[in-house]
């Protein structure tokens, strides 16, 4: 364990060195801000939080900036060690190959973890004192969506790892990696909505279009969030799906907690074969 926590350590110094965290901090921020700002702009009765619409804001745009700074994070933790011909070196301390891996995954999510907590949380407060206090429940709000953003970001992370044992080169990995991003975040939901156009009332949206929503983690996480706020009030389309859902609740967030293993085990046993 301890080895873990060296490796874990590590690689949340070199995101510190490389600025990985004030970049990723200062994106989340810059974003999270303008739809404060935009939330607050003048406009319909909403009648609602203004922290609940922000949050509602925040999860939707969690969706694409999350997981695409996951990937980034990951996609050469192990090509990367391959191209810089440091795989030898780090493969000759007296860890495991798994417990390597699990070191950078930890780190990876710290990395993560502090820049979305930063981001999302100055925001959160920013909206919470413009609108002179109001309901501290929907700060619990903030907290929610901090906590279940830095899961979503941690299977990406994980799935990042399984491109990045799978190819030798930096450049193969990322390209893997913004696949990956543009499958899961964009053509996904446009299969699923080309589904519902041909099914209408039929089959697939009734029975199969729900599941296939929480097969995809960041779907899941979506619909978590939207699910745990007033989706009616804030406008959510995605809301009435949640409803529809066999699974309901916290469990809808099995779906990135069970990727984020099973991409972690496979990323393991694909680690495990490589031969530095």
């Amino acid at each position: 364990m301890h080895g873990v926590l060296t490796i874990a350590a590590t690689e949340l110094r070199i995101g510190l060195r490389n600025r990985w965290i004030i970049l990723s901090s200062m994106i989340l921020l810059a974003f999270a801000l303008i739809l404060v700002l935009l939330g607050s702009a003048p406009g319909g009765e909403v009648k609602t939080d203004a922290v609940t619409v922000v949050v509602a804001s925040l999860s939707t745009l969690s969706v694409y900036l999350v997981p695409l700074i996951a990937l980034l994070l990951s996609f050469d933790a192990i090509a990367g060690e391959i191209d810089r011909g440091t795989l030898q070196l780090v493969l000759a301390s007296p860890v495991s190959r798994g417990a390597v891996l699990l070191g950078k995954f930890l780190g990876h999510v710290a990395v993560l973890g502090i820049a979305v907590s930063f981001g999302y949380g100055i925001a959160g407060i920013v909206t919470f004192l413009a609108n002179g206090g109001g309901d501290l429940g929907a700060l619990i709000g903030v907290g929610r969506l901090i906590a279940t953003s830095i899961i979503l970001g941690a299977t990406f992370i994980a799935i990042g790892y399984i491109a990045s044992a799978s190819v030798r080169q930096t450049g193969t990995a990322a390209a893997l990696a913004i696949a990956i991003w543009l499958f899961a975040v964009v053509l996904y939901d446009l299969a699923l909505l080309g589904g519902l156009l041909a099914s209408q009332d039929g089959f697939f949206a009734s029975d199969v279009f729900p599941w296939l929503l929480v097969l995809n983690p960041a779907d899941a996480f979506r619909l978590y969030n939207m699910s745990a706020i007033d989706a009616a009030a804030v406008g959510s389309s995605l809301g009435g799906a949640g409803q529809a859902l066999p699974l309901s609740g916290l469990a809808t967030m099995a779906s990135p907690i069970a990727w984020a293993v099973i991409a972690l085990g496979l990323s393991t046993i694909i680690f495990k074969r490589i031969r530095p």
